[in-house]
């Protein structure tokens, strides 16, 4: 895996949470998923296009995505309502927004966010290496999972 489609995902991450959501955000040593897909009660998810393609998954348990979405809000979130899924569809396109005007090769386009509630599997790209980034909030851990690949026909 190219670490220049990595390391974008990794800053726009830790901005989005300083300056948007307000919890100091820590990233773990990232590693690439050898198998399956773990099973999340809560995904927001953000497909890219163009140049480099996948997607981004934000995998998190409800209390986390509860507190995340509380914090970018400013407002206590209390059920995994509308306004948390769109607060959390809001996370993913910030971080994921951000990061795009790093990646390599030009122009690449994002997805609607899709947020995904109750146990669940995520469909990855087939082919495409995953490289999960585990991260710790004050409100708990979830991880950033970015399965992405330059497009070569683009």
């Amino acid at each position: 895996m190219d670490v220049g489609l990595i390391n974008p995902f990794v800053v726009s991450s830790r901005q989005v949470f300083d300056m948007m959501i307000h919890l100091p955000l820590t990233l773990g040593k990232p590693f690439l998923r050898t198998h399956g897909s773990p099973n999340y009660t809560v995904s927001a998810i953000i497909g890219l296009g163009g140049a480099v393609t996948g997607c981004i998954v934000l995998g998190f348990s409800a209390p986390v995505a509860l507190a995340l979405a509380s914090g970018l809000t400013n407002a206590p979130i209390t059920a995994l309502n509308a306004d948390c899924v769109d607060a959390l569809g809001e996370i993913v396109n910030m971080i994921a927004g951000s990061a795009k005007k790093e990646l390599p090769g030009g122009l690449s386009t994002l997805s609607i966010p899709n947020v995904i509630l109750g146990s669940h599997k995520i469909q990855y790209p087939t082919g495409v290496p995953i490289i999960v980034l585990p991260c710790q909030s004050t409100a708990g851990a979830f991880t950033i999972e970015v399965a992405i690949h330059k497009n070569p026909s683009a």
